[in-house]
């Protein structure tokens, strides 16, 4: 029988989580839920209803794992208690500073209600969580390292949004060469924030917009730019549609450690990404971790989980029989 899986949210992540669905056989999506009007919604898998929020809160539908595909700003803190509560939950929060705080409010509602809610999927956190764990477990007392990109950074595209004078921005984010190539090289460099990564934004303005006060905005943006070299250019909105539409990402996880009784030996661990589509891959990381809620709620289990307490096997549609003869 397939899991039967709800999307809350029809933005990019939650139309990504819609097609990885459709390439999992075990599972089959039975809503999706939206704080917009039903009716101005169309998604891609016909005969699947689109409710109202209220459909959540009220069990309308039988539900076994509700995704949730909320920003992490403003709704997965409350949607994620909220629907714990109700449901076995997945989500996607990536603000790593309130991980902690966000995984406490999930899990008293979860354990509450015998649910399990699994927070924080995806690629960082998510996948570069695991690899950081395996590689400080592997290597101790090694040098952990994470470079992002190249790829578009939708919070601080935004960021750059908010700027008056700004109609549309894309932001993206790229690893310096030379710095992850000692990495790579097993130099183990200490390297500052501004050695690691520079920025790079593509920029609409408003007609008659002041260029100089939005790029210097852009530069100074504490949290966002002022750590940075940061280029900024100015084009036109026919060049945006053309050029920057799409969402790519990407990046790599590097631990560089040392073996043998004087450190003689050097290793390096790498786990990289190279993403066409960003909220499509995190989608699809979400629905594997949605297959590993409902197994643990079957097996009676309850409360928050994070990607780090979840064995690999109950992530996959195979078999523990198929996985130790094809990928052991």
């Amino acid at each position: 029988m397939a899991i039967k899986v709800g999307i809350f949210g029809y933005g990019n992540l939650g139309r990504g989580v819609e097609q990885a669905i459709r390439r999992n056989p075990d599972m089959e999506l039975v809503g999706v839920f939206t704080r917009r009007d039903p009716a101005s919604l169309k998604i891609k898998t016909e005969g699947v209803p689109v409710y109202a929020e209220e459909a959540l809160e009220k069990k309308e539908v039988d539900i076994d794992v509700l995704i949730l595909c909320g920003g992490s700003a403003t709704d997965l803190p409350v949607q994620g208690p909220k629907y714990a509560a109700l449901y076995n939950i997945i989500d996607s929060f990536d603000t790593h500073a309130h991980i902690p705080e966000h995984f406490a409010d999930v899990d008293k509602a979860a354990r509450e209600a015998g649910k399990i809610g699994i927070i924080s999927c995806g690629w960082d956190p998510g996948m570069f969580s695991i690899n950081r764990v395996y590689a400080s477990a592997i290597l101790p007392g090694g040098t952990p390292y994470t470079f992002w990109g190249k790829g578009v950074s939708q919070g601080h595209s935004d960021a750059v949004r908010r700027i008056s004078g700004v109609a549309d921005a894309r932001q993206y984010t790229i690893p310096v060469p030379a710095a992850l190539e000692a990495v790579r090289a097993g130099k183990a460099p200490e390297l500052t924030t501004r050695e690691k990564h520079t920025r790079e934004c593509f920029v609409v303005a408003e007609e008659g917009a002041d260029l100089e006060r939005i790029e210097r905005e852009i530069k100074t943006m504490p949290n966002y730019f002022d750590e940075y070299d940061t280029t900024v250019h100015f084009i036109s909105a026919e060049e945006m549609a053309r050029d920057h539409a799409g969402l790519p990402h990407g990046g790599s996880v590097l631990c560089s450690g040392v073996t043998g009784a004087e450190d003689e030996h050097t290793h390096v661990i790498e786990y990289s990404l190279k993403l066409d589509s960003n909220p499509e891959f995190t989608g699809s990381v979400l629905t594997a971790f949605a297959r590993a809620a409902y197994r643990l709620q079957q097996e009676g289990q309850c409360g928050a989980r994070t990607v780090l307490d979840i064995a690999p096997a109950y992530l996959s549609a195979l078999s523990g029989e198929e996985l130790r003869a094809h990928m052991l």
